[in-house]
Parts: C-alpha cells; structure tokens; sequence
C-alpha cells in the first residue's frame, strides 16, 4: 500500500514533538517533500536510498515470450550504532543504502548529510529528524578539554587503582583458600 508524503510529514512531525525540534527543521520538511510523491508501502519501515520495485519484461529463451515481472530491493535487517544516540538502531535498510552509510561514515553522518528531498521513507525522515534534534543538543552542550599532562595523570591513575583491585583479590583469594588456617 502506498502513501502520500504530506501524511508522512505530519506524522514524523508527530513522533519528534514539534516543539523539540530544531529551528528550521519543520520548515525544511515541509519544504522538500512534495505533497504529490507516492512511496511503496514498505519503503516506510526502513532506509531504501531510492531503491523501489522495478519493472520489467521476462522473456522465454526458445519463443521469446514476453511475461511481465518485478525486482524487489533487496533488503536486510541491520543493527547499526549510532554514537549521537549512543546505541544500536535495528532498521530494514537495502544493500545499497548499505553501501551509502559506509561510505559517507556511518548511519548518523548518512543521515545528515543526505537531504530532506532524496530521504523518501518515514523511517529515514524521522531518524533524520531525531539525529538533527540530538545534534543541536549536543551542541549546546560545553566540551571541556585536558592537557596531555592531565591524560596522562589520569591513566596512570586508572593503571594504579587496576593494580590495587588485583591485589585485593588475591588476598581474598588467600584468605578463603582451605590451606589457609587459623
């Protein structure tokens, strides 16, 4: 079953609460998808790049029959992680759109860098929205940065307390052996 994408925009618009979203990211939806373009029903539920049941002929090898016939995408289910969000995303995603993800750098980076306009699946919009939300947090958010010297203090720190945990244990370890008598 196929949709209508100014149902699909209010519906994303939906699920990210409007008034959560960035600036200008209602506006730059709205804009780009236009209210005429159709999806197939299960481009929804997944990041498609474009890719859609295609069309064609399949002919016979002796008469040269003519016989119509489909492709469907060809399509995975993918945990793929995202570090903006910190977690894995389990999506339907084709191997194409695969192929896209690797390239520009991961499932966030493919989601930002690919436009409103080209990302026709509900999924996608959405995640794109949601990623384009927890950006802008983390933008606003204040990065404090150490010294080489400070990093350096810091790991020997963590190597010490390693070693302090190790020694612990194997005096447990000696205090509840069965040669141990008192």
């Amino acid at each position: 079953m196929a949709f209508r994408s100014n149902q699909m925009c209010k519906m994303i618009i939906k699920k990210v609460k409007e008034e959560t979203m960035a600036p200008g990211v209602k506006e730059s939806l709205k804009k780009f998808i236009p209210n005429n373009k159709v999806v197939m029903g299960r481009a929804k539920r997944g990041l498609f790049a474009g890719r859609h049941i295609q069309f064609g002929n399949q002919i016979s090898e002796d008469g040269g029959n003519k016989s119509r016939r489909t492709w469907k995408p060809n399509v995975q289910e993918k945990r793929l992680f995202s570090y903006i969000h910190d977690r894995h995303i389990r999506v339907k995603v084709t191997t194409h759109a695969l192929r896209c993800i690797d390239k520009a750098g991961g499932i966030d980076e493919y989601l930002l860098k690919t436009p409103y306009h080209k990302m026709d699946t509900e999924m996608g919009l959405y995640w794109k929205a949601e990623m384009e939300k927890k950006y802008e947090e983390l933008g606003k958010m204040d990065v404090a940065l150490f010294s080489p010297e400070d990093e350096a203090n810091f790991e020997q720190g963590f190597k010490d307390l390693k070693l302090d945990e190790r020694a612990a244990r194997k005096e447990a370890k000696l205090f509840h052996s069965p040669l141990c008598i008192l």
